[in-house]
């Protein structure tokens, strides 16, 4: 393993300086967030899921979830205000990059991704 890393794959987080001008990221408000978390803990204490991540933007917000460590993320809470009037502010992404559900409401949109146990009728 060549120990040179390229400058275009890695790239630090440098906040901008009040000289560049007024900055906005978008995050998860402390309602969201603990919805969020308590699907994800049901989750965890299910044995399904292991970890997470938090990544805010200027135009969104992303709570990734992961099954393994050192995957690729299993599923993506994101949070876009900018298309709350069009199709919602919330969605599901899977690992493919399909949307699973799309909405204004965050707890139906977590709900689509909820383990509920199966009635089976034998």
């Amino acid at each position: 393993m060549s120990e040179n890393r390229s400058e275009t794959n890695f790239q630090m987080f440098r906040l901008p300086t009040l000289a560049e001008g007024p900055f906005d990221l978008v995050g998860f408000s402390r309602r969201e967030l603990q919805s969020i978390f308590d699907l994800y803990g049901r989750m965890v204490a299910q044995g399904v899921w292991r970890d997470y991540a938090i990544d805010f933007s200027s135009s969104r917000a992303v709570f990734s979830i992961f099954r393994r460590n050192g995957e690729a993320a299993y599923f993506r809470i994101v949070k876009e205000p900018k298309s709350a009037r069009k199709q919602g502010a919330y969605m599901i992404v899977a690992q493919t990059g399909l949307i699973v559900k799309r909405g204004s409401e965050l707890s139906r949109v977590l709900a689509a991704i909820e383990n509920k146990p199966k009635i089976s009728m034998v």
